[in-house]
């Protein structure tokens, strides 16, 4: 831009913004003479090989980070399907134990010298009666807090229940329990194959009729337990009663054994979907608990329904 004729008006402080860098800029800086091309092929060589020596450094990280394990629930704090697993198999080795001492226990009543060669109920009715408070109070209590101490305590009483009542319907039904336990490998190795393939699944509607049903039959079942031990109906009690020739019990135990099916399948939903979800680590000790509580309750039916057979014959 050409100077303006009056030279008072050449002062910086009346010239446009652009000028005054520019003239700001020719008085301040001196000259600079460009360096020699070969210096700036050094330059550009030089900030090229830092610039891969980088890539090469930032790629090994990546490679060592994708190489590494992947994060368990140890490092996460989050429930994942493996460890809900370990926890299950953990709880079932306790029942497992706990079972060798009711099955000891109620044979024990068994001896040469008795004058009554009955096994004791005693291990499989303090069983029964541990598991059904202590469920109770691990299902309102969980909600705000999992306690595994409690699931713990409840492995050890499911135990005592399952050895009890094993070894007492072996006594009088013999052959009952290794049909009743295999008949349980397979009816929860098809819910697990079933669920697997996406053919097995709950929803909130078959989910509510599910616990009513499941409240419906507990409370039919201890009603009818009293009865039978009051003398007031024979040894099944209602199971044994014949409609056309036909055992209600085998009915009965047939929808109970689809209910505690459901069940299963609702254990299988707890654990993808607090995997799927980041759920706290210990709900998977809910889950596992869930899972014991269903598959005992498939063995029993199937017990009770195959001593019902048994006795039929």
């Amino acid at each position: 831009m050409a100077k303006l004729s009056n030279p008072a008006f050449n002062n910086p402080a009346f010239q446009p913004p652009q000028a005054q860098n520019a003239s700001s800029a020719q008085s301040s800086y001196p000259s600079i003479t460009p360096p020699p091309a070969g210096n700036v092929q050094n330059f550009a060589g030089q900030a090229s090989a830092a610039q891969a020596a980088e890539m090469a450094a930032l790629q090994s990280q990546l490679e060592g980070a994708f190489a590494a394990a992947p994060a368990g629930a140890h490092q996460t704090n989050r429930m994942t399907v493996e460890d809900s697993i370990h926890k299950t198999l953990a709880l079932f080795g306790i029942m497992l134990v706990t079972a060798v001492v009711g099955w000891i226990w109620t044979l024990g009543a068994i001896s040469p010298t008795a004058i009554t060669q009955a096994p004791s109920m005693a291990p499989w009715l303090l069983g029964m009666v541990g598991t059904l408070g202590l469920g109770l109070v691990i299902a309102f209590t969980s909600r705000k807090k999992v306690r595994p101490a409690l699931i713990f305590a409840y492995a050890v009483l499911e135990g005592l229940f399952v050895g009890g009542i094993s070894a007492y319907f072996e006594v009088l039904w013999p052959g009952v329990v290794m049909q009743a336990t295999l008949g349980t490998v397979i009816v929860v190795g098809v819910t697990l194959v079933g669920f697997m393939s996406g053919k097995l699944r709950t929803s909130p509607k078959m989910t509510k009729i599910f616990t009513i049903a499941a409240v419906s039959y507990l409370i039919f079942g201890l009603i009818n337990l009293v009865l039978v031990w009051t003398g007031v109906l024979p040894q099944f009690g209602v199971y044994s009663v014949k409609i056309m020739g036909i055992p209600l019990g085998l009915v009965i135990g047939a929808i109970a054994i689809l209910m505690a099916c459901f069940s299963l399948v609702m254990d299988f939903e707890l654990i993808k979907n607090g995997s799927e979800n980041g759920a706290p680590r210990e709900f998977g000790w809910l889950a596992a608990h869930g899972i014991l509580v269903s598959v005992v309750w498939i063995y029993v039916e199937l017990l009770r329904l195959l001593a019902i057979l048994q006795s039929n014959d």
